[in-house]
């Protein structure tokens, strides 16, 4: 049996499901599940994220947290955790970063979230010399001062999608017809999660919620609302969404999401009003959403490049250049991409953010 398969199997049985839970089995399958079955980042994958073009983007995360726990008075216990660590190249570089930052090693317990046993293998190779460990659960987060990155976690999760129909919605489904998936629509139903979009969107307009970001969000930013740290969210989208981001990457191609089910990559963009709205109800501050090429800017990646930039030529050279244009420009990642700061209500944002 395929994934395919399965999920014919489960359309007969129990009806047409949402792009949610769709999304789920595709991506979290034990046994069929793209994340859960293979290595799916850098040139032989299907994607690459900031960390993977350059070691920059790293470092200045780092050099952004360490600060923070500067400014927070350095505690000598905290949890320096990532969502989603891919390889452990973000978290790798992170590392590298601060080890001159006097005590901020000696302080800092490593903890990785990390749903997919293949990813795990190989975080622990990259960090062996750190000793992390993982956890399936935010709610097993150790009680100390939370520093956090999230980078291209959010997008990944899972999504419904609804038509607005009059003063309704219909809800977008995934159904069968004959051994291929297809999209359709629900019956009209009211949704009381989307009763403040009524005054922004009009009929035919599609919205996206969700659901799952909410409690993930609400105990990361308790947790620093509570013991003190702060947490960096770097994803592409933006703030109040609006219209079908739902995509499929296969080998950097953009695929139907419904072709190749558990082949491809599926995300949609990062709705960051209900993160920030989720971390003012959990007690915690947060920045003003910022682009991504700003907030590096801002933190010196431009200097930073032409230190690296100095010993190289040729190839290496052109390939500099290249990544700090990708992270920076904003006609590639550096509008693109957005960067949310949570942060105590007391303490200022990670530095690259402001209030």
């Amino acid at each position: 049996m395929s994934l395919i398969d399965h999920l014919l199997e489960r359309i007969a049985q129990d009806g047409p499901m949402t792009v949610a839970d769709y999304m789920t089995e595709c991506l979290l399958h034990p046994t069929y599940g793209y994340y859960t079955t293979r290595d799916p980042l850098g040139v032989q994958g299907d994607f690459v994220t900031a960390p993977e073009i350059s070691q920059m983007f790293g470092e200045l995360i780092g050099l952004s947290l360490a600060q923070s726990w500067m400014d927070q008075g350095h505690p000598d216990h905290f949890v320096l955790a990532e969502l989603g660590p891919g390889r452990g190249t973000l978290m790798a570089d992170i590392l590298r970063a601060t080890r001159g930052v006097h005590g901020f090693h000696d302080a800092a317990e490593i903890v990785l979230f990390e749903a997919s046993p293949t990813l795990r293998d190989i975080q622990a190779e990259t960090l062996k010399d750190f000793a992390p460990r993982w956890i399936t659960k935010l709610t097993d987060l150790p009680d100390a001062p939370l520093f956090l990155v999230a980078n291209e976690f959010f997008d990944a999760l899972p999504i419904r999608q609804f038509l607005r129909d009059g003063l309704a919605w219909r809800e977008r489904l995934i159904g069968a017809e004959g051994e291929s998936l297809t999209f359709g629509l629900g019956a009209q139903a009211d949704q009381v999660a989307l009763t403040d979009r009524l005054q922004d969107t009009k009929d035919g307009d599609l919205v996206e919620l969700c659901a799952a970001a909410i409690p993930i969000l609400t105990v990361i930013a308790a947790r620093i609302a509570s013991h003190g740290g702060a947490g960096l969210i770097v994803d592409y989208g933006d703030w109040h969404s609006l219209g079908d981001t739902f995509q499929a990457l296969r080998g950097h191609e953009r695929v139907n999401p419904l072709d190749t089910p558990g082949q491809a990559d599926l995300t949609a963009h990062v709705d960051f009003e209900p993160l920030a709205l989720a971390a003012r109800a959990a007690g915690c501050a947060h920045s003003r959403l910022t682009p991504q090429g700003a907030f590096l800017e801002r933190l010196g990646i431009t200097a930073r490049a032409q230190a690296l930039a100095k010993p190289l030529g040729g190839s290496e050279l052109d390939t500099l250049v290249a990544a700090h244009r990708r992270l920076t420009h904003p006609e590639e990642m550096g509008n693109l991409f957005k960067v949310l700061g949570l942060c105590p209500s007391y303490a200022a944002p990670p530095p690259g953010l402001e209030p």
